[in-house]
């Protein structure tokens, strides 16, 4: 591997630290976005059952708002019951909007790495044509760095491929679930509401 880095220059530095950040993010977002952190199971039945036993407390709303994201968005919506219906639902949409941010957090990182490894690729590649051209001299050539130019190319463009193709599979990925976690918390929140205001 060192020997592969070697050969690549130094343009494959960039996209070896972009890469360390990807998989970082990757990791922490696959461990974040866990559906039992999200929007676990039961939690509105369990709120629902909360309410019917007598209400919800100070400390009721503090576990709540500490157990999940989607704790979060009830808690906002039961610490506002008291409110009409309109108060309820903007608490809510206030608190869903700091929800969304924190689920979208680090992958606007993620897809700007998707969309520059090619071009840090593309730029290794650049400068390893530069350095085979510059391999020709009035003299004949020299083959080494010939060689070397070669290498450069290849192994950038490869790398930038590389790098680019998980993290724009990931990151759409990704997307997708955060998408698919607002659309269960804004029903299950629509719920809720229904709930507390005696509609269900």
């Amino acid at each position: 591997m060192w020997e592969i880095i070697l050969a690549a220059g130094w343009p494959i530095w960039p996209l070896i630290f972009a890469s360390i950040i990807a998989v970082a993010i990757i990791v922490e977002r696959f461990w974040a976005l866990r559906a039992s952190v999200v929007t676990p199971d039961r939690l509105l039945q369990e709120v629902q059952h909360w309410l019917t036993q007598g209400g919800i407390t100070k400390e009721t709303l503090a576990r709540l708002e500490q157990h999940s994201l989607l704790g979060k968005v009830f808690a906002s919506a039961l610490a506002n019951a008291n409110h009409s219906r309109e108060v309820t639902k903007e608490a809510i949409e206030e608190t869903g909007r700091a929800v969304a941010h924190q689920l979208e957090q680090y992958l606007p990182t993620l897809g700007t790495i998707a969309t520059i490894a090619p071009l840090l690729g593309l730029l290794g590649t650049v400068i390893g044509m530069v350095e085979l051209f510059g391999s020709f001299t009035n003299s004949g050539h020299d083959v080494a760095q010939f060689a070397r130019g070669i290498s450069v190319a290849l192994y950038n463009t490869a790398a930038g491929i590389v790098v680019a193709v998980p993290a724009m599979i990931t990151y759409r990925y990704f997307r997708s679930k955060v998408d698919s976690f607002l659309v269960d918390m804004e029903q299950q929140a629509i719920k809720l509401v229904e709930i507390i205001h005696g509609d269900r």
